[in-house]
């Protein structure tokens, strides 16, 4: 169960959605009984009879279940209040028990004080039926941050969405079609805020027709709540010592679950985006054929030796900082699954250190560590720590990001596609034109040739989606980036990736990465002797004295180009109608062009947004849940750019 939600000072519309609200963990007590209990709200986690009996009885065939999930291409659960897991553990359990059962089940559950996994552990311990499953849970449990955190068990077919704050704040924030809901705060009495009419609003609005719903409270104040937005409701027989509980059903319009119709999806780019987007529509069961110009994955910008993983923390926890946050961290996930299953995926946790530019800049970088207060995630260091940490004297402190690292881009995009050996990938073909018709899309060659046919398409081509996806209209620029290679044996041992308006890598293969320019515009693909020069300065910058005898003229380089968007953020959802807008248009009400997708303008973080974006695209085409906030969706719909034009010259010359 959940603890309840702190109101807002006016009203959670009106609430700041950047400002940050540190998460508070759970504490682990128990009462006499031996129940798990919070005294923070003086109420026990489940019911004294056994959770996994009231998760049986109250939740599952309150809501008809297993039985109304069964033939299904896909059933989505939305619970308030996530407490130690069990019963998504239950539910989990009940879908691998069940032959009939939908092909993929999504479970979306918001908690305000989630436990540490540690504390689950112990928790978990009492129900040792369900051992092998929640051991799979804590091993992906994520860090105690605030945000969306979405974890795949069973093949990728059960996923476990976790949103994590306030549930009045992100219960109008859900993306999704809800099937069944697990009523399931504290007591009406002890936790109000999780029982009020605004909660019950916002499920009604992520409810899908005919939706039910289940919990073990029946109080006036509960039924009378949901009723008032659609929930017819009655009294069933209670567990254990209760003697009712609550069962429902939707009775309004309902959500509709948007899905493009046909499984055949052509992806164009064999890069981040591309086979992001392939492995996480094959794991979905989609045809893919990915198209590139090129001889393999991963030779554009993806093709970068070195990419470096880690958020960008900010004081307001901006756009950019939640959603590089809650990228990382998918994306991290996804490295260490690849890993475990033997994949040939290149990289390191070796961590990352930031240093501030300057003094002002380090006293916010300590200001920022101090409010975010996840030192899990990122902590700050002084500048008698940062030099311990590489092993060379700095003079300023900054940021240090335990779980962040490096990784070889093209390895990853390798790996993506190897995962799922059924995707059909073709090389070394350039798509000229695109033409919808009747039956979906084709892609020609210059001469005319048909290259592939598909019902849908995604265009992760970088900034060429422009001119295949005939939207001139579109803000989406290349970058020209030269990165820099030194010999391992050239400069001192450094293990760490540094950055300070550039970076260095540890070594690879006998070579380090440092760099790199960033030119909007420049489509020049030769190597310049004075961009070497500007990294090596920047390298100096970093660490003082690291590369004083080296010679730009001596060394290797790369010159690769970034797709970029005038805000940063990347370009990720289906492409509008090339019609201007009607006055007072929103996005939700722009139309689009059937089966054509874009994912595009990941700029110089490729490697943390992509398996993040993936993940993010393929839900929109299949329906699922979407694994973010709606207002961050709405940041990365490319029609932003439709409704609100923007100039050249807004284009950061820098990430």
């Amino acid at each position: 169960m959940s603890t309840p939600a702190s109101p807002a000072p006016h009203s959670v519309a009106d609430a700041n959605p950047d400002a940050y609200r540190p998460l508070v963990p759970a504490r682990l007590c128990r009462n006499d009984a031996g129940v798990p209990y919070s005294p923070d709200y003086d109420d026990i986690y489940h019911t004294a009879a056994g959770a996994l009996g009231q998760a049986r009885h109250v939740f599952l065939a309150g809501n008809g279940l297993p039985r109304r999930w069964q033939q299904l291409e896909s059933f989505t659960i939305v619970e308030t209040g996530f407490g130690i897991g069990l019963n998504f553990l239950a539910t989990w359990a009940a879908w691998r028990d069940d032959p009939a059962a939908c092909r993929r089940l999504h479970f979306v559950s918001l908690e305000k004080h989630p436990f540490s996994a540690a504390d689950l552990g112990e928790l978990h311990a009492a129900h040792p039926e369900l051992a092998d499953l929640a051991a799979e849970l804590r091993a992906q449990w994520p860090l105690l941050t605030p945000g969306v955190h979405r974890l795949h068990f069973a093949g990728g077919r059960v996923s476990l969405t976790l949103f994590f704050g306030d549930a009045q704040s992100l219960l109008p924030q859900l993306r999704l079609a809800a099937d069944a809901f697990y009523l399931d705060g504290f007591a009406p009495a002890k936790n109000p805020d999780l029982w009020s009419p605004f909660v019950f609003r916002g499920l009604a609005r992520c409810a899908a027709a005919g939706a039910t719903l289940a919990t073990w409270s029946v109080a006036a104040g509960v039924r009378e709540g949901l009723q008032a937005v659609g929930f017819v409701s009655d009294k069933a027989p209670g567990f254990g010592g209760k003697r009712d509980m609550l069962q429902g059903q939707y009775r309004g319009p309902g959500v509709r679950r948007t899905v493009m119709p046909g499984k055949r999806i052509l992806v164009i780019g064999g890069g981040f985006a591309g086979t992001s987007t392939a492995h996480r529509l094959a794991e979905r069961g989609y045809q893919v054929t990915l198209l590139d110009q090129a001889e393999g994955p991963g030779c554009g910008a993806s093709g970068n030796r070195v990419g470096v993983l880690r958020p960008l923390p900010s004081l307001d926890d901006n756009r950019l900082s939640r959603l590089t946050r809650s990228a990382f961290l998918y994306t991290r996930r996804h490295l260490l699954a690849l890993s475990a299953a033997g994949l040939p995926v290149r990289w390191g946790a070796s961590g990352v250190l930031h240093l501030a530019r300057d003094k002002t800049h380090e006293a916010t970088q300590r200001q920022v560590a101090e409010t975010f207060a996840a030192p899990e995630l990122f902590r700050y260091v002084d500048a008698a720590e940062a030099s311990r940490l590489i092993g060379w004297p700095v003079s300023v402190g900054g940021w240090h990001f335990p779980g962040g690292g490096w990784g070889m881009p093209p390895s990853l995009c390798q790996a993506n596609l190897q995962a799922h050996p059924a995707i059909e990938q073709r090389y070394g073909q350039r798509v000229e034109k695109l033409q919808a018709g009747a039956d979906g899309w084709a892609a020609y060659a210059a001469d005319g040739t048909l290259l592939a046919e598909a019902d849908q398409v995604v265009l992760a081509n970088a900034a060429d989606a422009r001119r295949l996806g005939g939207c001139d209209w579109l803000p989406l620029r290349s970058a020209r980036g030269q990165a820099t290679l030194v010999p391992e044996t050239a400069t001192p041992p450094l293990d760490m990736v540094v950055c300070r308006l550039g970076y260095v890598t540890p070594a690879l293969d006998g070579l380090r990465v440092c760099g790199a320019s960033f030119l909007a515009g420049d489509e020049d693909p030769q190597p310049r002797l004075e961009e070497q020069q500007d990294n090596l300065a920047k390298l100096n910058f970093i660490l003082p004295g690291f590369a004083k005898d080296l010679a730009a003229a001596d060394l290797g380089s790369r010159v690769g180009f970034r797709p970029i968007s005038p805000d940063r953020l990347p370009m990720l959802g289906p492409l509008p109608e090339n019609t201007a807008p009607a006055t007072g248009a929103r996005l939700q009400t722009l139309p689009r062009r059937p089966g054509l997708w874009l994912a595009s303008g990941f700029g110089a973080r490729g490697f943390v947004w992509s398996a993040w974006a993936g993940e993010f695209l393929a839900s929109q085409i299949a329906g699922d849940p979407l694994p973010l906030e709606g207002d961050l969706a709405d940041a990365l719909d490319p029609a932003r750019f439709l409704l609100k034009p923007v100039k050249a010259a807004r284009f950061n010359d820098r990430e």
